[in-house]
């Protein structure tokens, strides 16, 4: 589980993007105070991000939290944390397992920290804000669902940088870019057409997103930019933007795939996804397509993929994530010529800290102000 807030990422054009420019000032106004920051403002709309039906305050067990912990030091978002939280007691988990518990005892929310040990600990919880965006390890923890604990993560933060990291390995592979890279670490220039690789033009690949959420859906925006023919699988509906040419429910996956040049997992991890790209599913893929996987690793499996790469059904595959992570030395997929792997930094570039930051210290000012919460995970469902 890769903390948000430790992968800085990349300006995307609109409303956020002229906001974010002053993404480093606090905002120690009354005005300020009295409500959210523009850049917040600018940042749910330019995402999406999804507000709850129910206020804070209508919620069981809700009041102005006493106490917060938060479990690592981050000095700008403590500061802007305390900024719309002048009266809240806000501090950084200590080290020392006993200093700890004891903050945690007269804790109402933490902030980055969701395991068993901070439960035990924290009688008085009501409101856990992760600082990444996948829960699976969280929603699983006893006692969570049975408390009644408020969730919410940085769902949607980090889809365009994941999205542009997707594209990325998938117009290379396209490109035959992997293998001309180990030729030119060897000092060798390719010129015999038995030693270049398949180079195929992207306008008029079709692309299958399966996860149409909101790393799925800026996959798709970039890949309909690229003149490519865009599909998608999603759990919820038919429902899709308009660059989506067709969108077919989970029970279609298989059907989906085999008509796709390049198959984009952008799914969460929950009891249903895990091990779905598996045998069956790499024998229904179109042969010689290509697998990109920035979802999470054990929705594949990674013998299964080793297969269909050596038996030469795939054309290859990008993996920022895998299965186990991270990938052993010695792992056969280190091997392949045509696989791009990367260790588990889609989400990273220079800017995605700020995106992060805001949406923490947005909630916390809605959590404070009893109004509906920005991104709260359905614990039953798992994301």
């Amino acid at each position: 589980m890769r903390s948000a807030l430790r992968c800085p990422t990349r300006l995307h054009a609109g409303l956020f993007g002229l906001a974010l420019l002053a993404a480093s000032a606090l905002l120690t106004s009354a005005s300020a105070l009295s409500g959210p920051d523009p850049r917040a403002t600018a940042l749910i709309q330019e995402l999406g991000l999804k507000q709850a039906d129910v206020a804070a305050r209508d919620l069981p067990g809700w009041r102005v939290p006493k106490r917060i912990v938060l479990g690592s030091r981050n000095p700008q978002l403590l500061q802007q944390l305390q900024v719309v939280a002048p009266e809240v007691e806000i501090v950084v988990a200590a080290a020392d397992p006993a200093a700890r518990a004891e903050q945690l005892a007269g804790a109402q929310a933490v902030f980055g920290l969701c395991d068993q040990q901070t439960l035990d600990a924290a009688p008085e919880l009501h409101w856990i804000q992760t600082l990444w965006v996948g829960v699976e390890r969280c929603v699983v923890l006893p006692g969570l669902l049975e408390r009644k604990i408020l969730l919410t993560n940085m769902q949607r933060t980090s889809g365009m940088p994941i999205a542009d990291h997707a594209i990325a390995m998938s117009t290379a592979l396209m490109r035959g870019l992997p293998q001309f890279v180990r030729q030119q670490q060897a000092g060798r220039w390719a010129d015999a057409e038995s030693e270049l690789p398949v180079m195929r033009e992207i306008a008029g690949q079709t692309l299958l997103v399966v996860g149409l959420g909101g790393i799925g859906t800026e996959v798709a925006r970039r890949a309909h930019g690229l003149g490519m023919r865009v599909i998608a699988i999603r759990n919820s509906s038919r429902e899709g933007p308009d660059i989506v040419a067709q969108v077919g429910l989970s029970e279609e996956l298989l059907a989906y795939a085999a008509q796709a040049d390049v198959v984009v997992n952008s799914l969460p991890l929950t009891a249903e996804t895990t091990g779905i790209f598996n045998a069956g599913f790499f024998a229904a893929m179109k042969p010689k397509s290509y697998f990109v996987s920035v979802g999470r690793g054990q929705s594949t499996v990674s013998d299964d993929l080793v297969a269909a790469l050596r038996s030469g059904h795939l054309a290859g595959a990008g993996l920022d994530v895998t299965d186990p992570e991270p990938l052993p030395a010695g792992h056969p997929l280190w091997a392949f010529p045509n696989v791009i792997i990367s260790p588990h930094v889609a989400a990273v570039s220079e800017i995605q800290n700020q995106r992060y930051l805001i949406l923490a210290v947005e909630n916390l000012r809605r959590y404070v102000a009893g109004e509906p919460m920005l991104n709260v995970v359905d614990i039953a469902r798992g994301y």
